[in-house]
């Protein structure tokens, strides 16, 4: 799933969830702000379980073993000591799979329906900040108040994304585990 296109998974957006959406809840269109989270959701998710679970298989043997000599059953074990030991890397993958999703042009721009309004509810079309850069800079004036907002929505972005990867170093840093022996 990773390795799909996002042009892919907007066209599935478009072409099957969008009719979908629109029968189901009874739309004018299902081009909208449901669409979009849930098409991002499948796009973030290969980058959140590939990243756990290497965080997961990184846990060290010994902590295991440790646990199960002591008694724990392997749940106890689970939930006690291989997701604490675990939870840096699973914290950055969140975080990073976050931070793909607020960056992510295509989807968006193909299945939030490219609205440039303020939206009322979640079924509303709406125009996310990527999707924006990419459908209008081909119009914009060179060096003109529209081009340089653009630049500008593009520097938030770039700032966003940037916020979302200090915070996961921080969190991998503070929660790191080193060592076999530093439970």
């Amino acid at each position: 799933m990773a390795g799909l296109p996002s042009v892919v998974l907007g066209f599935f957006g478009m072409v099957i969830v969008a009719p979908w959406l629109q029968e189901t809840f009874d739309l004018p269109t299902g081009l909208n702000i449901v669409n979009a989270a849930a098409i991002l959701a499948i796009m973030a998710v290969p980058t959140i379980s590939s990243i756990s679970e290497d965080a997961l298989y990184a846990v060290p043997n010994e902590f295991k073993e440790a646990s199960y000599a002591l008694g724990a059953t392997k749940f106890e074990t689970i939930v006690r000591i291989i997701i604490p030991a675990a939870l840096s890397g699973i914290s950055t993958a969140v975080i990073l799979g976050m931070a793909r999703a607020i960056g992510e042009t295509m989807v968006v721009l193909m299945v939030a329906g490219g609205a440039a309004a303020i939206p009322a509810s979640i079924f509303d079309s709406v125009r996310p900040m990527p999707a924006s850069i990419a459908a209008e800079m081909a119009e914009a004036p060179f060096r003109s108040g529209h081009y340089h907002a653009l630049f500008a929505t593009g520097i938030v972005l770039f700032l966003m994304t940037l916020a979302f990867n200090l915070v996961a170093d921080y969190i991998s840093q503070k929660f790191k585990e080193v060592g076999s022996a530093t439970l």
